[in-house]
């Protein structure tokens, strides 16, 4: 079972990434998928969240309607693409997956992907 994190990266303020994270080992469509994020110092915080169903989704009142998460159940993929990035987005993004196998879902973690943002 495992996650993959791809795509962040050094972006300007008001820039844009779009982060990915493949899921393997497990029934990805049964799978609710989240991103969080970990500041320097902070605890980890849920960023956003997608259900099962696609257009499930919830976000973290600062990120919304800047951030989107969705999911491709045949390429065993959820985004988050972020938009209008501000000086209070930057950290650690790991995605994590409630995972569906052996009849029960687990909580699964990926490595993390770093986002910086700055002029």
């Amino acid at each position: 079972v495992q996650l993959v994190e791809s795509g962040g990266g050094l972006v300007q303020p008001e820039g844009s990434l779009r982060l990915s994270c493949v899921g393997s080992g497990f029934t990805f469509s049964r799978s609710p998928m989240s991103w969080y994020r970990q500041a320097p110092g902070k605890e980890r915080e849920l960023v956003a969240h997608i259900g099962t169903a696609e257009d499930a989704t919830n976000y973290e009142p600062a990120v919304k309607g800047r951030f989107t998460i969705s999911r491709d159940n045949g390429k065993n993929t959820v985004y988050l693409q972020m938009n209008r990035l501000q000086t209070h987005d930057p950290g650690v993004y790991y995605c994590q997956a409630a995972a569906w196998y052996g009849n029960n879902w687990h909580p699964t973690w990926g490595q993390g992907t770093q986002v910086t943002v700055s002029s």
